[in-house]
């Protein structure tokens, strides 16, 4: 059976245990709705840090174009700059090639034995856990964190903590054709990682 935030809440001021949460992405670029969904989800269960983790490449079958991992990299760590709640877990770019959450989280907890882990993802996502790799072993690894921006929850029979954050129709792929026709996201993402992308000219 799912537990609710408020019994999470309780259980994580009496362990002491490390509690992190980790939202991955492509994060091309990172954006303000990224990390408002980390530092809220942070904060709404009592975390002690999420790390926002960039995959290398994407498990699913139609990859998608991207830039170059350390490109992805610098913009998150200059995202983050100056909030203690938000960190960077660099697992899968140091492993290379695809990653599947299962083996991630698998040496992620083989790496900190002492930390309890949360995997944050959308609502849509949810929907196609079963769908994912070892899905029934993953959910003994890890606990999965629903993001409830104004959807109803949906219902699934894995256990799945839902946290209501605020809806940011910001998407990566729309501030990239931003840039491209030389308009600037100003307010859509950190002014650090503007600047960034002008310096390294990046999606043009």
């Amino acid at each position: 059976m799912a537990q609710t935030k408020t019994q999470v809440q309780m259980e994580i001021k009496t362990q002491k245990r490390r509690q992190v949460g980790i939202l991955g992405g492509n994060f091309n670029p990172v954006h303000q709705a990224h990390l408002a969904i980390a530092d809220l989800v942070k904060q709404h269960l009592s975390l002690d840090l999420v790390y926002l983790m960039p995959e290398f490449l994407p498990p699913h079958i139609d990859t998608k174009t991207t830039i170059e991992p350390i490109h992805r990299l610098n913009m998150l760590e200059r995202a983050v700059i100056g909030n203690p709640n938000l960190g960077i877990e660099t697992i899968e770019l140091s492993r290379g090639g695809k990653s599947y959450t299962y083996e991630t989280i698998l040496e992620l907890k083989e790496l900190n034995p002492d930390t309890d882990y949360y995997f944050i993802i959308g609502s849509d996502m949810v929907e196609y856990l079963p769908k994912w790799y070892k899905i029934d072993e993953l959910t003994h690894l890890v606990q999965f964190v629903g993001v409830k921006r104004g959807e109803k929850e949906i219902q699934t029979p894995y256990p799945v903590i839902w946290v209501d954050v605020p809806k940011m129709d910001i998407s990566s792929t729309m501030i990239r054709q931003m840039f491209k026709e030389n308009i600037l996201p100003n307010y859509l993402l950190p002014q650090k990682v503007i600047e960034y992308i002008q310096e390294q000219k990046l999606y043009k």
